[in-house]
Parts: C-alpha cells; structure tokens; sequence
C-alpha cells in the first residue's frame, strides 16, 4: 500500500513538474536545442574530418549524442529541486500528507517524460542528417528503452546533490565540471581505438562508453565487417547492455536511498 500510495503521490508531482515545463517553455527550448546543436554541429562541421572505419560518422555519431543527452538532461532534476528547496516549496511538500518519497519519485518521473520528447527531437534531427536504425523495431525499442533507464536512474544522482548544494547554479556548474570530461572521455564522438592508451582504458569502463556502444548494437550503427568492430576485450566493451543495464540497478541501490533520507534532511535555505 506505501509504495502505491508513493506512485500515486508521485504522479501528482510529476504533473505539477510537467505544467511547470509548460508554463516556462523556455526550459523545453534550451533542452532540445543543444542536442540539436551537437548533431548538426559535429554531422557537419566535424564528420569530414572523423574517420570510423565501417560505418557511417553521423550513425556512429548518434548513438554517442543519445548518451550524452540523457546524461546532462538529468541535471534538470538536481536543478528543479535546488529550486524548490530556494523557494521553500519542499517545505510545503512536507507538511501536507503524502508519501516523503513521492516529491522525488515525481521529479524523476517528470524528467524522464521531459527526455522522451529530447530523444524524439533528437532522433528527427539525425533522420535528417542521415542516421538510420537497421535493426529490428524491438531491437531499437530496446535501445530508446536503455537510455531512458540509465537516464532515470541518473536522476536520482542528481535529486541528491540539488538537495546537498546550496543553489540552481551551484548544481549546473557541479555537474558541468563532472559530467562534461566523463561524457567526452567516451567513445560517444571518436571510436576507442583513437583515444591515448591510458585513457582509452578508462573510457572501456566508462559508463558512457558502455551506453554509447550498446545503442550503437541496438540501433545496427556498427560496421558489418566484424573485424572493423571495436576490439577491446574489456568485459564492459564485449557486453555493453548488460553492463549499461547493471550500473543502472547499481546506481538506483545507492542514490535512491541516499537522496530520500537527503530530503528528510533538508530544510528551506
């Protein structure tokens, strides 16, 4: 019963979440641009220039701005609720009779939504710059289905510290320094092989990486010619999915509680 009356209160949140968006479109607009910025600025600027050996830069490329984009769009729940704890809305959250977990299941939930119209745009964007999926409608479901389960589990990072730090703008720089050099020291815009030694070792590991080349799988953006496909022999590298799919979980044991017990502890600012 707690946990139906969470996802009950919960639902209210998000909608409360989801009118806000409409009401400062703004906010929609500058989430959507900057992918939309990045296709079109490496498609076209940056694709002469990056060799992938067997597949085409801009379907290589897709994958790789997916994974960043869901990544950053998480942002957006540590900064929602750095905001309501600013205006002392999460006081107000508190003392009305609802689930102390439903305020942070409700932003989660609502970000994610937020990132499936992201990922929609997203993906219209590279039909037109030339992206194609060759798999399977299941196997590319799957694919659009990973990015949104690494994005909410991401979420709950991000719910932790916006209630840890003290402003919006101390979430946005934290997070910009953070996640800028892991979503970069990726194979999200270069493949592996072109990276230094020592940090191509820790790209294989990398997260990022993982979900960059398991969506890279799921979508067939990888060459036909096995032997021109990535051959790094790191466990995560030969099973992206499945090592995409365990940080997750991995991620969801750990911030879920963390971020609820935070949001005990806040206190308007």
């Amino acid at each position: 019963m707690r946990a139906l009356s969470a996802l009950g209160d919960g639902a209210v949140v998000a909608k409360r979440n989801l009118i806000k968006i409409k009401r400062v479109p703004d906010l929609l607009v500058f989430t959507t641009l900057q992918p939309i910025m990045f296709v079109l600025l490496f498609a076209y600027v940056f694709g002469g220039s990056i060799n992938v050996p067997g597949v085409n830069y801009r379907e290589f490329l897709m994958a790789g701005i997916f994974a960043q984009t869901v990544v950053f769009g998480a942002t957006l729940t540590g900064a929602g609720l750095a905001d309501d704890m600013r205006k002392g809305i999460i006081d107000r959250f508190r003392s009305l009779p609802m689930s102390r977990s439903a305020v942070l299941v409700g932003r989660t939930l609502s970000d994610v939504l937020n990132n499936v119209l992201v990922v929609m745009v997203m993906s219209l964007t590279g039909l037109v710059v030339g992206w194609r999926i060759h798999t399977s409608v299941p196997e590319a479901l799957a694919g659009f289905g990973l990015l949104l389960l690494f994005s909410y589990a991401f979420s709950w990072v991000m719910a932790w510290v916006g209630l840890l730090v003290p402003t919006v703008e101390v979430v946005n720089n934290a997070a910009f320094i953070v996640l800028f050099p892991v979503t970069f020291a990726a194979s999200t815009f270069v493949p592996l092989q072109s990276l230094p030694p020592a940090l191509q070792k820790f790209a294989e590991w990398n997260p990022v990486t993982a979900l960059s080349e398991a969506c890279r799988q799921l979508f067939g953006n990888v060459p036909t010619d096995p032997s021109l496909r990535n051959t790094s022999d790191a466990w995560s590298i030969q099973h992206p999915v499945s090592y995409t799919v365990l940080w997750a979980v991995v991620i969801l044991v750990v911030f879920v509680p963390l971020a609820t017990r935070q949001y005990r502890r806040a206190s308007t600012r």
